[in-house]
């Protein structure tokens, strides 16, 4: 199946921002494109808000003059949804209300012929649901754009329970002819990105209501440590609060209150003062004129110590052996058969994260996981209060002498950006064992629709297949409510690793 002729006209049904990026996109691929919204003159505000948009990219020198011209020709704004007749998609960004959008494909399927295809750009309700009443629900189906949809590449090609597989590949193509890269996956709450995505910001919330950080810290940490483009406080709020916690609670909803998306009550207080972020002028951050962003907590100056005794394998952090070898200090090796960690002169141990605590332990200081040791500028460190100074000054000295600014928190389980890694790898698993989408198209959407530096299953081969599960496994055992219980799909990868080392 080919994608949509440029010759078809597109519509496209409510005119705000996500609507106007949406025909913008639609527009300067080729189509002819109709604007219809139910507020008398929004149409036409809107088509000129898109002129207005296509003339600054005549003045970047990103579209030409001519080119111009043809698509503003091209633009129409419609007055009854009657003028869509001969469209050949019509796509819905509307109001996310499910009465609202079953109403409005109703109207349309009594308009448009029965070759069209019907899109909703939903991101929270089911697709299924919006076209479970459609007399032809075979062509119904989600093409979920990403904001601002001129800019973001992502778009996520949803296929409802009814919708038939021609439909879906004609989206899929033509959102591919639109320069966009499409993924394709099953109508599940969240789709891909938005159900992945859950723990970046869930457990950055959970380390706050712990007390073991403030956002600073934790945004820092994950920015600086875990390779993230923003940290979860800082990109909630450009989010914007009720946003974020509206499709967190939706999520967790349609899941049946499945506890592995639990929303933050933090963020329902956060969301219930007012404080919805940027557009409210103040968020977990205050975004007021003049305001100063808080720092992140950073660890004095240490001395570092003289030499460590690296035991064992040390895994996902085996690149630290070299970064201190070359920071010119003595590397002793000693083989064993347990996990691998660092002995430090005072005798007290460090040990990257794996889902236990250091208070459990004589004398242990846990590092956290970071993307890229070499390049990482900020390492978090975590100790009880029965650590010893010695040992929490001599791991403070090591990673400044490595060039890292220190943050020490709280003694949480899975530290920071290790937790975060392992639950985004669990529930991607999940969602490929329950058919949603292939890993491939997984990795692609977590990395163009959230912009994080690797795919789940590319984070996953880096920090070897059992690394996610261990860490799952042992908070599980500290907190068994079911939040942190590795998937089935999870154990399977990381048992089947197993038997192959065991048989190698």
């Amino acid at each position: 199946m080919t994608a949509l002729d440029l010759s078809s006209p597109v519509a496209v049904v409510g005119t705000g921002t996500m609507g106007q990026g949406i025909a913008q996109v639609a527009l300067v691929a080729g189509h002819p494109v109709r604007l219809y919204d139910t507020a008398p003159g929004r149409a036409r505000e809107a088509a000129a808000a898109i002129g207005a948009r296509l003339d600054r990219l005549v003045e970047k020198g990103r579209l030409d003059a001519t080119a111009r011209d043809a698509a503003r020709a091209r633009l129409e704004p419609a007055e009854a949804l009657a003028e869509l007749a001969d469209c050949g998609l019509v796509v819905e960004a509307v109001v996310e209300r499910l009465d609202v959008k079953q109403r409005l494909f109703g109207e349309l399927e009594d308009v448009v012929e029965e070759d069209c295809l019907l899109a909703t750009n939903t991101s929270s309700l089911s697709v299924t649901a919006i076209g479970g009443a459609l007399r032809h629900p075979g062509r119904f189906l989600g093409l979920h754009f990403f904001n601002p949809a001129p800019l973001l590449p992502l778009v996520e090609v949803v296929s409802g329970f009814a919708t038939d597989v021609t439909s879906a590949t004609r989206a899929y193509e033509t959102a591919r002819v639109w320069g966009k890269t499409p993924v394709a996956c099953a109508d599940t709450p969240g789709f891909i990105v938005n159900r992945i995505a859950r723990p970046f910001y869930a457990e950055a919330f959970a380390v706050y209501e712990a007390q073991a950080a403030d956002p600073a810290t934790i945004d820092a940490i994950l920015r600086e440590s875990g390779g993230f483009r923003m940290g979860a406080f800082e990109l909630t709020d450009l989010i914007g609060q009720d946003v974020n916690e509206a499709v967190t609670h939706s999520v967790w909803q349609s899941f049946f209150q499945d506890v592995r998306f639990t929303p933050s009550l933090a963020q329902r207080r956060l969301v219930e003062s007012g404080r919805l972020g940027r557009k409210a002028g103040h968020g977990w951050y205050d975004h007021g004129e003049g305001a100063e962003k808080p720092e992140p907590h950073t660890a004095d100056k240490e001395q570092p110590p003289a030499y460590v005794l690296a035991e064992g394998d040390l895994g996902p952090a085996a690149e630290l052996l070299a970064l201190i070898r070359e920071a010119g200090i003595q590397v002793r090796t000693e083989d064993g058969d347990e996990d691998g960690h660092l002995e430090l002169p005072g005798g007290g141990q460090l040990v990257l994260a794996d889902g236990q605590t250091s208070v459990e332990f004589r004398d242990v200081v846990y590092f956290d996981l970071a993307l890229d040791y070499r390049k990482a500028t900020r390492i978090a460190l975590s100790a009880s209060q029965d650590t010893s100074q010695t040992t929490l000054a001599e791991a403070v000295g090591l990673f400044q002498a490595l060039g890292k600014d220190v943050s020490v928190i709280g003694d949480v389980p899975g530290m920071i950006v290790a937790r975060t890694v392992a639950r985004i790898i669990d529930l991607a698993h999940d969602a490929v064992a329950k058919g949603v989408a292939t890993e491939e198209d997984v990795d692609t959407a977590m990395r163009l629709g959230v912009n994080y530096p690797l795919g789940p299953f590319a984070w996953d081969r880096r920090l070897g297949d059992e690394f996610a599960y261990d860490v799952l496994d042992a908070m599980h055992e500290r907190d068994p409510s079911g939040r942190y219980a590795p998937s089935l799909a999870l154990y399977r990868h990381a048992y089947a690793d197993e038997k192959r080392e065991g048989t190698s």
